[in-house]
């Protein structure tokens, strides 16, 4: 049923389906005194309360975009799509050491994997959704060119070490809250954070470049500008010191364009079995890319 209904709402304009999602904002954040405090805490926290309303529209909006993103024809959705500063994939392609693409959830996140699999191979970090009917939708929907999904486990660590030392692509969510021993503490606007610790361990030990990515949504669903930015943070330190440099980086690239972030998420949860962080957190990951 929900997958005929996506197939159903990819046919209409992505205008009306952004205008629709806006709507749709503002009615979730009425009817959920949870998902509205939450999204007002984290905003006010970073310093972008100012943008409150446009927020609640953009989250509106990520959610009604997706049967278009997943569902529509592969080329209908890159025509929705303007690349901006592809020469700095390029040359990291052509030096041919791997590229770890690192896409926090800002703006069209879902889109930019999509993209970048069109012109190179890329596999990405996948943890499949807790509600199975959410499965084929997700997994239907970001298996498309040549984009790879590996799960959010030892193999699928594997397979991204391996597809990095075949000088190939992979993708991250480095803003998603990781599972026990999978991450560390570290500041993100302020707050200690539950960070992953995987994106700095594939550099080190590939030597792949870190490139930041996100698709700015545009007004009036005229579309999409992704972006390509360099991440000039420090790796060299602890694995604390890794993770606050990562964060530092999302925050930037955030500040972008801030109303267009996922601040409704629960970034600041504590997974099960992780000490918080005023208690001395979790400074291991058993994610050992041994591949």
């Amino acid at each position: 049923m929900l997958v005929a209904l996506f197939r159903f709402l990819s046919f209409f304009p992505l205008p009306l389906l952004h205008a629709g999602g806006a709507l749709l904002g503002h009615v979730v954040y009425m009817a959920s005194p949870a998902y509205r405090t939450r999204l007002k805490d984290n905003l006010n926290r970073a310093g972008f309360g100012a943008d409150l309303n446009t927020a609640i529209k953009e989250a509106g909006k990520n959610v009604l975009e997706l049967p278009f993103i997943w569902c529509a024809p592969l080329d209908r959705v890159l025509a929705s799509v303007r690349i901006e500063n592809w020469e700095l994939v390029q040359a990291a392609l052509d030096a041919q050491k791997g590229i770890v693409f690192l896409t926090p959830h800002v703006g069209c996140f879902e889109v930019t994997a999509q993209m970048v699999a069109t012109r190179t191979r890329l596999t990405v970090l996948y943890r499949p959704p807790r509600k199975e009917i959410l499965r084929p939708l997700m997994e239907g929907g970001r298996t498309r060119g040549e984009l790879m999904l590996a799960p959010a486990n030892l193999s699928g660590v594997r397979s991204m070490a391996r597809a990095l030392k075949k000088n190939e692509a992979v993708g991250l969510l480095p803003d998603q809250v990781p599972q026990q021993g999978e991450g560390v503490w570290a500041d993100f606007f302020g707050k200690p954070a539950y960070t992953m610790t995987l994106s700095a361990k594939l550099h080190a030990m590939t030597g792949a470049p870190i490139i930041l990515t996100y698709a700015e949504r545009l007004p009036r669903g005229r579309g999409y500008v992704m972006r390509f930015v360099p991440f000039e943070g420090d790796l060299s330190g602890s694995a604390e010191q890794q993770a606050a440099a990562i964060n530092a980086a999302m925050e930037k690239l955030i500040a972008r364009c801030p109303a267009q972030y996922f601040w409704s998420y629960n970034r600041y949860k504590k997974p099960a079995g992780v000490a918080a962080p005023d208690q001395g957190g979790d400074s291991g990951t058993s994610m050992k890319a041994n591949a």
